[in-house]
């Protein structure tokens, strides 16, 4: 597979720029698919990152650590193991959240539904070299 990382970061910025422009108007849903964007602190440099991530959920949200099948996880992941508390915004709403990874049981549970939702995720599975976590974001008091 030729390395297209470079495309994928193009993009991600792009839509990251309309999202955040837009007050969540452009680029929160389209056919078959729902972002939101995930505020996480860098582990190392403690500068904010922005990243927009496909999910589930209306309450409490789940994303995917997949990184495109990418044998590492994914930054944002590892920002979140280090400081699980931050914030998304989903559409116009910014909510307080709190990040842990889905126990065996959930991800078992929630599996079918990502993929029934986004069958890509079925594909980088079965591309990567490691457990694809889920990750449980949890609305904060």
């Amino acid at each position: 597979m030729p390395n297209i990382r470079w495309l994928l970061a193009l993009i991600t910025s792009l839509h990251r720029f309309l999202y955040r422009a837009s007050d969540g108007r452009i680029g929160h849903r389209g056919p078959g698919y729902r972002f939101l964007l995930l505020g996480s602190r860098g582990r190392k440099s403690g500068r904010e990152y922005v990243t927009p991530l496909l999910y589930l959920g209306d309450g409490d949200f789940v994303v995917v650590a997949s990184n495109a099948g990418d044998p590492r996880d994914p930054a944002w992941w590892k920002n979140l193991q280090a400081n699980p508390d931050t914030w998304v915004q989903v559409g116009r709403e910014r909510i307080r959240v709190r990040a842990r990874a889905a126990s065996d049981t959930e991800a078992e549970t929630l599996w079918p539904r990502v993929i029934a939702t986004y069958a890509s995720f079925e594909r980088y599975r079965a591309r990567a070299s490691r457990r694809i976590p889920l990750v449980l974001l949890e609305r904060s008091p």
